[in-house]
């Protein structure tokens, strides 16, 4: 009977020295486990069950079957089965953060926009051509080399909007990206080259004159130079603004219409919001250069159109006539590649003369029957 107490007694001890030592083992690998793991995964762990939690409730509250059945028509195309309060129909081109309150994003919203479609090779003209325009203008950069990052080198590149395609024109990417839904927070949208020279031109000056003279479309005055193509844009030296002028013998059949009066050349064109909204409708897909669209503007303004479109000559650039875009062209062999641009740029302009002309004939025909 001794023996058999002290085996038990044994065989007790034995037992719990066992679950001693494996209590202990336990305690130590979950002491090693747990420090291996860095306190951001908790972190994680804890923030994204905080993401299911929240989404979790937000399915509950609205399930399929508490969804109203909505068909607004007056909402834009697309949108008609949301409810009208939801529907957000235009944009703009503020940068936001990625933390905080949104309604403290914005510090100021600029009121204009300016555009520029840009190479490298041109970025010591346009840093002096972005320097005449203040902080209430959003700076907006086509690039047609695909160099963006390199801009980094100027201050204000950092807080501007890169746009990049490789071998394309300002109105290729104005067709693109300039819908008027998504600038519709500008009052004045400026499309302009890379190669103007701006010494003389300070903008807020211009759209003062612009808004006195009530231009809803307009281009500051060009200095004479070789350059100059149109009477209408040369700079006159004892107005501040002009709105026609005498052209070549045959060129205009009546001094109210272009190219006497009611019209900008497409190099440097300004544009109210609602004039805009309406010569991006006209801006064909197709036709990159824009060649033939200066005449046709006119359509965009309050008649009489000559009294909305204008050349505003205290403020005035210097058209430097540098072939940047035309050099990235391609031509038949023995021409340079500005000269197939050149050819581009014509088919254009008789293309869109046609189908303009065309759509007259279309529509007048539908309204007489």
């Amino acid at each position: 009977m001794g023996t058999i107490h002290r085996s038990g007694v044994l065989k007790k001890s034995n037992d719990s020295a066992r679950l001693i030592i494996t209590t202990i083992l336990g305690v130590v690998f979950g002491f090693f486990v747990g420090i291996s793991f860095p306190s951001v995964s908790v972190t994680k762990l804890n923030f994204h069950a905080a993401i299911v939690n929240d989404r979790s409730k937000s399915s509950e509250s609205h399930r399929p079957n508490d969804i109203p059945k909505i068909y607004v028509p007056e909402n834009p195309r697309g949108a008609e089965s949301l409810p009208p309060g939801i529907v957000v129909s235009e944009s703009d081109f503020y940068l936001r953060r990625l933390w905080g309150e949104p309604k403290e994003d914005l510090k100021s919203k600029p009121k204009y926009l300016v555009t520029f479609t840009v190479g490298f090779e041109q970025r010591n003209n346009i840093d002096a051509a972005v320097k005449k325009f203040s902080e209430d203008f959003t700076i907006l950069l086509f690039h047609y080399d695909g160099r963006t990052s390199e801009w980094d080198q100027f201050e204000w590149s950092r807080r501007a909007i890169h746009v990049s395609a490789k071998r394309q024109t300002k109105w290729w990417y104005a067709k693109r990206f300039l819908h008027p839904d998504v600038v519709a927070a500008y009052d004045y949208i400026f499309i302009w080259d890379e190669d103007l020279g701006v010494q003389h031109f300070n903008a807020e000056k211009y759209l003062n004159l612009v808004k006195k003279h009530g231009l809803e479309i307009s281009q500051p005055g060009l200095e004479p130079n070789n350059g100059l193509t149109w009477q209408m844009t040369k700079r006159r030296g004892d107005s501040e603004v002009h709105k026609e002028t005498l052209e070549k013998p045959g060129w205009c059949s009546d001094p109210h219409l272009p190219p006497c009066a009611a019209f900008v050349e497409i190099m440097a064109p300004v544009f109210s919001r609602q004039a805009w909204r309406c010569v991006w409708h006209m801006i064909q897909n197709d036709l990159v250069h824009g060649w033939g669209l200066d005449f046709a503007l006119r359509r965009c303004v309050e008649q009489p159109a000559h009294e909305k479109i204008g050349v505003v000559d205290s403020q005035w650039i210097v058209h430097q006539v540098i072939p940047s875009l035309g050099s990235q062209g391609q031509a038949d062999a023995g021409k340079a590649p500005w000269e197939g641009v050149r050819e581009r740029c014509r088919k254009e302009w008789a293309l869109f003369q046609n189908r303009l002309a065309n759509a007259d004939k279309e529509y007048l025909a539908q309204i007489r029957t």
